[in-house]
């Protein structure tokens, strides 16, 4: 009974030495309209919400089916913006297979593209302008979280209400976040995100990745920061007295999340203001609906799950590679579980279903599924890794190359080129993913890696953002790099000052050789007179 109740003294203990955290208002920016970002954002916003804070969110997709009570208030932006038809437009592409095509600078154009139509789009709303005028703002909200996705303008927010920031990237690391966060990231050994490069990289691939990295540097602060500057000035410029510039604004975030997590990125310098969360979006498997249940339970030789997320749609494929892929998945034992957004697709092999939308991590969760066919995206191939299937992929755009390139590296995917597909070489790979042991090793290998941590992703998120909110923005977590000036931060002034001493001592010494030289002749001419 005494060791009973010392037991409950000691819990209590534990327990109040927690901190704890009042329910804060927290003002959330999701304006961004990606379907699959939202996985994460609507992982956080119920976490938040169901840990006692209250959330009111512009958003560009409504969670009113996710029942959050009256602790969520929305701010729905309407219409939903259709960016993809901006970039199909500026670069002249019929569908997003297309993209596989374009280079690394189009990738940023594109980005800068959606961020600013997306973000001027979402401040037009009269509900968010009602936002950006109130006149009572002391004490109405405690943090701004926003997205760390070209939508910058809304960091205004934060000067408005005089409140702290926290971001959340759904793309992971990117390159600009180190002058963002007060650090020199290596280009030496860490790729540039939207590069089809590893940690390990040839002489010739980092004086690529190097000019790559720079150029984006160069692009944003002389291109897209002046552009994204005049949307807030146009739009902020009538409630604040002075509009930041979106420099300043981003050296203001206290804590960045990022979608990222160990063994899924490169090792790097970091700080502790940013925090990996790689794999919020990912819950215990639900029940799957009867039909694809029965299809998987009864798949005997296993399955290959199909799915290219929410961006490029299989019902657009070219119709030569969509029947290369019936040909092949046709002539295998295996079953095959895919994601096609036309059901009328008309006849199908006998082992392959056709759904428009797939709960696609319940279906990774089965036993049975031994390949996933993916586009590389990070939250599913987050997703293979967390439920251990190997990953076969065929990356288009951005990230998605670098991501598939790690599974490669560590030895559970194979990564292929769209265009370049043939009948052999598809067959052939599934085949290797199936058959080949060390696949199914290394992803299990990885992914009892990727849930070793000390705490879920969406418990550390809420933590951190409590954390900024106790401590009044934190404060201490910043980097005094972000108070160096652009030559101080890299060092310049120093090799400057090096270069300098260096040269002037180079030069004192010849003139002290051809001083004395000089004397030496001197000399011997006098000795013999």
């Amino acid at each position: 009974m005494k060791l009973q109740s010392l037991s409950l003294v000691l819990l209590y203990c534990a327990l109040a030495a927690l901190p704890q955290a009042r329910p804060a208002n927290i003002l959330a920016v999701y304006a961004f309209p990606g379907k699959s970002h939202f996985m994460m954002h609507t992982a956080l916003i119920r976490e938040l919400v169901e840990s006692g804070h209250r959330v009111t969110m512009i958003t560009a997709f409504s969670l009113s089916s996710q029942q959050l009570g009256s602790n969520y208030t929305e701010l729905l932006i309407e219409p939903v913006y259709d960016f993809w038809h901006d970039v199909k437009l500026n670069f002249g592409v019929q569908h997003l297979f297309d993209l596989t095509q374009m280079k690394n600078y189009d990738f940023l154009k594109m980005l800068e593209i959606i961020g600013l139509k997306t973000t001027e789009h979402a401040l037009r709303q009269p509900k968010v302008q009602a936002l950006i005028n109130a006149r009572q703002t002391k004490g109405v909200f405690d943090l701004l979280l926003a997205e760390q996705f070209y939508q910058e303008a809304f960091l205004a927010l934060a000067y408005k209400y005089n409140i702290p920031i926290v971001t959340t990237s759904t793309l992971g690391y990117e390159n600009h976040m180190s002058q963002m966060m007060g650090l020199i990231t290596p280009w030496s050994f860490v790729p540039h995100g939207f590069m089809p490069f590893t940690d390990r990289m040839s002489f010739m691939e980092r004086v690529h990745n190097t000019y790559v990295s720079l150029y984006e540097d160069f692009d944003r602060l002389l291109n897209y920061f002046p552009k994204m500057d005049a949307i807030t000035e146009q739009y902020f410029g009538q409630a604040l007295a002075e509009v930041p510039k979106v420099r300043s604004m981003e050296k203001k975030i206290s804590v960045m999340l990022l979608n990222s997590h160990a063994p899924l990125t490169t090792a790097r310098p970091t700080v502790d203001a940013m925090v990996p969360v790689g794999g919020m979006h990912i819950y215990p498997p639900k029940p799957l609906p009867t039909d694809m249940q029965s299809f998987l339970d009864a798949a005997t030789d296993g399955a290959i799950f199909f799915s290219l997320g929410s961006n490029v749609q299989s019902k657009e494929m070219p119709r030569d590679m969509l029947q290369l892929f019936l040909k092949v998945f046709g002539s295998m034992k295996q079953r095959v579980l895919w994601k096609f957004e036309d059901e009328s697709i008309g006849q199908l092999p006998p082992n392959v279903m056709i759904r428009k939308w797939l709960p696609q991590a319940d279906i990774l969760a089965h036993p049975n599924v031994k390949v996933f066919i993916t586009h590389g995206g990070l939250f599913g191939t987050q997703e293979g890794v967390h439920y251990a299937v190997p990953m076969l992929g065929m990356p288009f755009y951005c990230d998605q190359h670098l991501n598939m390139n790690k599974a490669v590296l560590g030895g559970y995917g194979i990564s292929l080129h769209f265009q370049s597909i043939t009948e052999q070489l598809l067959r052939d790979s599934l085949l290797q993913l199936i058959h080949n042991a060390s696949y199914a090793e290394n992803v299990q290998r990885v992914s009892r890696i990727f849930r070793d941590r000390p705490m879920s992703p969406r418990r550390s998120a809420v933590y951190w953002i409590e954390y900024v909110i106790r401590h009044k923005g934190a404060p201490h977590m910043r980097s005094a790099g972000l108070d160096l000036s652009w030559y101080q931060f890299y060092l310049l002034d120093v090799i400057g000052f090096v270069a300098v001493l260096g040269s002037t001592a180079l030069c004192l010494s010849l003139l002290a050789i051809r001083l004395l030289q000089g004397s030496g002749r001197k000399h011997r001419k006098a000795k013999a007179h």
